[in-house]
């Protein structure tokens, strides 16, 4: 074959291949690139309906959409088997249990390239509760409308999933912050994350409660800042996040409970006191993960106004504070979402997952000028709490993890006559499972 010929037929081609890949539509950059198409005889088309199969199962889950992508139903799930046994346990306080944490059904997915919803239940605890229930109007990356119930843009480690938290029981700051909420809210990305913001309106959840049903006519206003000065780029700090988050608002009613690291309540107000009056919260936070190490801290406060029998007023001041560290003992990247292991559980050929080690200290604080005005009662209200913990969480694959923690908890009252609670000492063990 002439050289001439031979340099035609390359050139034909060359041409072909070119009409086609401009006859196709391009990929939206907010969808993940999939990998390349194998070298075969299948055409483009071809290979693009393989990437949007109508019907598909996979670790996250199982899912339904039309060829475009545009509608989409997605069922998940996750499920906390958990153990608690208290060392030591003099006083009684808690019985060492097994019990069912959370089991939450997740139904999500796209209603259009606009919206996204979300309705989780939770069956945990023999009890059926409705977690989250949310439509998100997303016209932008830089503005969205999200209205329902679901966290409010408040605290950190509540932020987090629970399938991806450290710990098996979050640190004081959450017990301070607000959960679930029911209301409105702007949010979005700016700079391509570099700043995030989020802002909106709220019934008002208590400390470290959701809410369902609104009892006064107060709402909370609150928001959330947070910068990742290195997002874009390969900076080793990449992964850094600063923020600032709060809420405002003025709420009537009962007040919150607070609990020690061991689910064992620390605080009893006396009766006839209730909440009335401006509710401030504020807490400043940080993450940063990079390679196998990761680390959380936030700190977190609450002022609230207070109504007596007797009319008279007063405040009720409480504040925490947390710092977790961790590290991937396996050749895996921490992450705020969770761990994903390289290599799952496979010991026919050597793979056995990822192990990442945790420790965490945190601490929690009742205003001196509560216990003065005999707002709580002292003998069964600690001042103050000091915890320290360690954990080991094995993630055998992205949808099966073993966790198991260590946790030491010393109290400052509490006690008749003043004197200081039995410190608590606390195995809990969690077998996860989640896709």
């Amino acid at each position: 074959m002439s050289s001439r010929r031979r340099v035609e037929r390359i050139t034909t081609v060359s041409l072909i291949l070119v009409a086609a890949l401009a006859a196709s539509p391009l990929q939206g950059q907010d969808k993940p690139v999939g990998p390349p198409a194998p070298a075969n005889n299948r055409s483009f088309d071809e290979s693009a309906e393989k990437k949007n199969q109508p019907v598909s199962a996979g670790s996250d889950g199982f899912s339904l959409q039309n060829d475009s992508g545009d509608f989409r139903l997605q069922i998940r799930a996750y499920a906390h088997f958990d153990g608690r046994f208290y060392a030591g346990d003099q006083g009684a306080l808690a019985v060492d249990t097994f019990l069912l944490r959370r089991a939450r059904p997740i139904v999500q997915g796209t209603l259009g390239r606009y919206f996204e919803f979300n309705i989780t239940p939770d069956f945990g605890g023999g009890t059926a509760v409705l977690q989250d229930a949310w439509l998100d109007f997303k016209p932008s990356p830089k503005l969205r409308v999200k209205l329902g119930k679901y966290k409010a843009p408040v605290g950190l480690e509540r932020l987090q999933s629970a399938t991806a938290i450290h710990f098996v029981e979050r640190a004081f700051p959450s017990a301070v912050l607000p959960n679930r909420d029911i209301g409105v809210q702007l949010h979005g990305e700016l700079e391509g994350g570099v700043f995030s913001y989020a802002a909106g309106i709220f019934d008002g959840a208590p400390d470290g409660g959701s809410v369902d049903t609104d009892l006064s006519d107060g709402k909370d206003l609150a928001g959330r800042l947070l910068l990742s000065p290195f997002k874009k780029g390969s900076s080793p700090l990449k992964e850094l996040g600063i923020g600032i988050a709060g809420t405002t608002g003025k709420q009537s009613g009962p007040l919150p409970a607070y609990r020690s690291a061991g689910q064992i309540s620390v605080i009893s107000v006396r009766s006839g006191i209730t909440a009335d009056g401006t509710r401030t919260r504020y807490s400043p936070q940080l993450s940063f993960y990079a390679g196998r190490f990761g680390i959380l801290a936030e700190y977190a406060r609450s002022d609230s106004q207070l109504k007596q029998a007797d009319g008279s007023r007063h405040s009720l001041k409480v504040k925490a504070w947390q710092t977790t560290a961790t590290i991937a003992l396996t050749r895996d990247h921490a992450a705020y979402a969770g761990v994903r292991p390289k290599q799952p559980f496979d010991p026919a050929n050597g793979r056995w997952g990822a192990l990442e080690l945790a420790a965490r200290v945190h601490g929690f604080a009742l205003d001196r000028g509560s216990v003065d005005a005999s707002l709580v009662d002292s003998e069964k209200s600690v001042r103050e709490m000091f915890a320290w913990a360690v954990g080991l969480n094995w993630s055998l694959t992205g949808n099966v993890k073993q966790v198991v923690d260590f946790e030491h908890v010393s109290f400052e009252g509490g006690a008749a006559a003043g004197a200081d609670r039995e410190s608590e000492n606390v195995i809990f063990i969690r077998t996860q499972l989640a896709f």
